[in-house]
Parts: structure tokens; sequence; C-alpha cells
């Protein structure tokens, strides 16, 4: 975990990895549970028994938004911001979801500082690269340009 004291800190950051998460399982309930908020109930994330006859993985996979879902978590998980009186999500730039997350897999991500400007009178926009990667996966879940409001 990296704490950032002020904004000059964090901007000074700016090109570089803050950290990785600690690793998340995709259970099957976490799946059924997001396929439910969403009305996302598609078979490919919860029909086990036709997933374990019809999909490569014989496995169900997990929504790519519920990777995506988990972004506020990692960034968290990886990094702190003295003085915040509150952060809003202000978007995203590029998304893209390169690999399938099977249920029961393991997800981090890694967290770095793309960029930051000044938002007057007390903010700093910050976007963030994330990479959700799978554990034991050779390619990433899922990449994507995040940008958060940090206001003090």
């Amino acid at each position: 975990m990296r704490i950032f004291s002020d904004f000059n800190e964090i901007k000074s950051a700016v090109g570089t990895e803050i950290g990785a998460s600690d690793w998340v399982e995709v259970t099957q309930d976490r799946i059924n549970r997001f396929a439910e908020a969403t009305c996302d109930e598609q078979w490919i994330h919860v029909d086990q028994e036709r997933a374990k006859k019809e999909l490569p993985g014989g496995t169900t996979i997990a929504h790519g938004l519920l990777s995506l879902a988990l972004a506020p978590m990692f960034i968290r998980s990886v990094m702190g911001l003295k003085g915040l009186r509150n952060t809003l999500n202000y978007g995203a730039d590029r998304i893209r979801y390169l690999a399938p997350v099977p249920a029961g897999s393991r997800l981090r991500g890694r967290v770095t500082v793309a960029e930051t400007e000044d938002v007057p009178p007390d903010g700093l926009r910050v976007n963030y690269h994330l990479v959700i990667e799978i554990e034991g996966g050779k390619k990433p879940a899922c990449v994507a340009e995040l940008i958060a409001l940090h206001y003090r």
C-alpha cells in the first residue's frame, strides 16, 4: 500500500506503477450475484451444466463488466491519498477484455498513475492505467484507462 500525502506526490508518480493488489477469487456465487444484479443471466455465466458441455474450458465465465467492477477495490488496495474529502468516478477511456475469466479464477489489479490534471479549486483528475491479471493466465482479463476526480 502506497500512501500519498498530497496531490503533489501523486502528480510526481505519473508514469510509475503504484502496485498490484492481492488476488481475489471470482466464485460462481459472485458471478451469479452479478448476473442477478445486472439482469445479464446469459447461460455462459450461470449455467454450469451447459458450460461443462459446450464451453471450451468446461466452466462458466465471468462477465467482463464484473472484472471491471472490481477496479475501485483494486485501486484502493494499492494506494491511499491523505486529506481527501471524496473521490468521484469520472469515467473510462479505452477498455478491452482480452481473456475470459473462468469461474474459480483469481484476479488482481496492477495500477499505474498515467496522467494527472488539476481541477480548480480543490480537485485533481487522475487517469489510472489498470491491468486486471488472471492468476496463471497468459493474457490479462482486462486492460482499462480509468479516470477519478479526487477532492480535498
